[in-house]
């Protein structure tokens, strides 16, 4: 590791502490995790964490309807008649 200096305003400092603490971890460590963490949310994600993240949602709901990709437009309706929306 190579060592820095970065400076806080006070206020920032002092919340920094007492997550640290709170965590049982350093201020170094505390200051390493937060930069991890934005850099990971800038990254644009890989293909790869795209289909990842898509298979973790994807097929966690059935309709139960074999048709439904081509009458979705009719069970609409129904839903909304069944609703008592007439």
């Amino acid at each position: 590791m190579v060592r820095t200096q970065i400076q806080f305003p006070e206020d920032e400092l002092r919340e920094l502490k007492r997550e640290a603490a709170e965590e049982g971890i350093s201020v170094s460590e505390a200051v390493r995790r937060y930069v991890a963490a934005g850099r990971r949310a800038k990254r644009k994600p890989t293909r790869q964490e795209l289909m990842k993240r898509a298979r973790r949602v994807f097929g966690k709901f059935n309709s139960g309807l074999p048709d439904l990709g081509q009458r979705h437009d009719d069970y609409f309706v129904e839903s909304i008649l069944d609703d008592g929306l007439r």
